[in-house]
Order: C-alpha cells, then structure tokens, then sequence
C-alpha cells in the first residue's frame, strides 16, 4: 500500500466527490479511481460507496479512514523526529521548488538575497507542484517555489499557508529552426498538416497552463500530441532536436534561443505569463526562515506601495 493511496481516500471522505478529490490531490479523476481501486484490492473490502451521491464512504472505509488517519499521523510524526538529525547544520532552510525554477530560477536568487542578509545553509529539493505541496503540507520543506498562474490556481489552504510573489515568466511556443532561422513548424498549423505537439503530462500544472491557451485561443490549433514529458527541459530537448512545438517558460528557453536552437514558433496569442509564487506554512518555527518570511514580506510590501 502507498501512503497517497490513504490521502486520497481522506480527500474523498472530506469532499464527497471524486472530481473535487482528484482537484485537491493534483491528479486526473481516472487516476484518482484507479489508486483507490488498488487501496481496496489492497484492504480486501469496498471502501467507498460509488452508488451515492454525494459519495460516501462504506463502514469498512469509515473505519478505515479513522484507524487510517491515526496511523498516519504517528508514521508522519515519527518520521519527522528521525528526520531531525539529518537536517543542515547552523542556519538552515530547506526548498522545495519546480523542476525547472530549481535551475532556472533558484540560483540567481538565493544568490541575490544572500549578498544582502547573513548567510544561510540551503537544502533544495526539486519536485512537481503535487509533490512540492505535500511536502509543505507535511512540514517537510520550509519553503516552496513554483508557478502560478490565475486560471489554474493552486488549491492550498490560505488559512494555514501564506504565500509572495517573487518574480515573473513568460510561457510560449517554441521549436527549432529551420536552415534560414524560421521555426520549423509554426502555430496554429493547417489542416490535413497538423503541428506535431509535445506536450506535458495530463497531471502536471504547466501542461494544465498549455491547455488553457490552446482552450482560450482565437483560432483553433492544429496539433498532434506526439510525446509527452513531466518535465520541461526534457520537452525542450526534445524542441531543439526538432521534433515539434513545446510551450515552454522563458527562462528556461533563453539559453537555447540565444545559441540559436530555438525559436518562437507563434505569435503572442499564443503566450501567457506565468508569476513565481513562495509558499510557507504559517506554523513554521525555523527562526532562520521566519526572518527570511520578514524580509521577502517587506520587499513584496515595498514593491505594491
């Protein structure tokens, strides 16, 4: 059994219904399904009653989820406490932050902040939004860096979890070019000679983002989903050998647009921005990121008078 199999029965039990569940658990409701098909086929019992509406749980998952909720709650509490020892020495915080904003991003600035404050040691852990949330949720980072974007906003529980903005991106299409430095392929395609796509996976927030351009746009695109990836450096290797349009944040493109392996492969129809956004718990009692909190608070206040 896998522990997220128990999380997402909790989800079900507070929301009694599945598309909200899988909302606030960052997954598909088809993925949602099955991982709670597999928990039952691992408990041996029916734990959720899908012939109701709303849905409710069966006395087996009612039971399960309190004995559930309990277990997981030590577990968490004593992994935690063996965690302890192996946290940073002296001044330390620990980030989770997006695959590609741990390059793109995170260097520049923690460089940047640490010219101007004292020095602290920085643990960095890169991860998908799903993963970076339960990791805040849970107490296990004290910082999280990734997008945001207004239409497909993060679901975090505002009363728990504070949040700044620190930056801004750009998110657009690109491809390689060809041998006179035009794209290869170029949006929106033409019928019968579709654009070969690659794409995020269906789960991720950037492939969410995609989608709300392809869904807002004027014109109808014509693409061919091709590949799909996670990540974005790997769609964006997979751009530069050619193989289609990836829509991809600018800080992660710059460098290749740069050398000249990439080039915009639309107009700004088909662009958004997206803001970096950092999260952290308001139950944090690192003093070290507390005084980090102040100041990113005071610079955010600043910046808005």
């Amino acid at each position: 059994m896998q522990i997220k199999w128990l999380d997402d029965l909790l989800a079900i039990e507070q929301h009694k219904n599945f598309s909200r569940a899988a909302e606030v658990r960052c997954v598909t409701q088809s993925a949602l399904s099955r991982r709670i098909r597999s928990l039952e086929d691992w408990v041996g019992a029916q734990l959720v009653d899908r012939g109701t509406y709303p849905v409710q749980l069966t006395q087996a998952g009612q039971l399960f989820c309190e004995q559930g909720r309990e277990a997981l709650a030590a577990l968490l509490e004593l992994r935690s406490t063996l965690r302890q020892d192996e946290k940073m020495p002296g001044r330390s915080i620990q980030i989770t932050a997006g695959h590609s904003l741990s390059i793109t991003f995170l260097p520049k600035w923690l460089a940047q902040f640490q010219k101007h404050h004292e020095p602290f040691n920085v643990r960095v852990v890169a991860a998908n939004i799903h993963d970076a949330v339960i990791a805040l949720a849970e107490g296990n980072c004290d910082l999280m860096i990734v997008y945001h974007h207004p239409q497909a906003p993060i679901l975090i529980d505002a009363d728990k979890f504070a949040s700044l903005p620190l930056g801004r991106d750009a998110f657009l299409p690109f491809c390689a070019p060809d041998r006179s430095g035009k794209p290869l392929y170029r949006l929106p395609g033409k019928a019968g000679k579709p654009v070969p796509y690659l794409a995020y996976t269906a789960t991720t927030f950037l492939g969410r983002v995609a989608d709300l351009i392809l869904k807002n746009a004027a014109t109808p695109c014509e693409l061919t989903r091709c590949y799909e990836a996670d990540m974005t450096m790997l769609l964006m290797q997979m751009a530069i050998e050619g193989y289609g349009v990836a829509w991809l944040p600018q800080s992660a493109a710059a460098p290749a647009v740069d050398s000249g392996q990439l080039v915009k492969a639309g107009g700004n129809e088909w662009n958004t921005g997206l803001e970096i956004r950092a999260y952290c718990s308001l139950a944090n009692q690192n003093p070290t990121m507390r005084e980090l909190w102040e100041t990113l608070g005071k610079a955010s206040r600043e910046v808005g008078e």
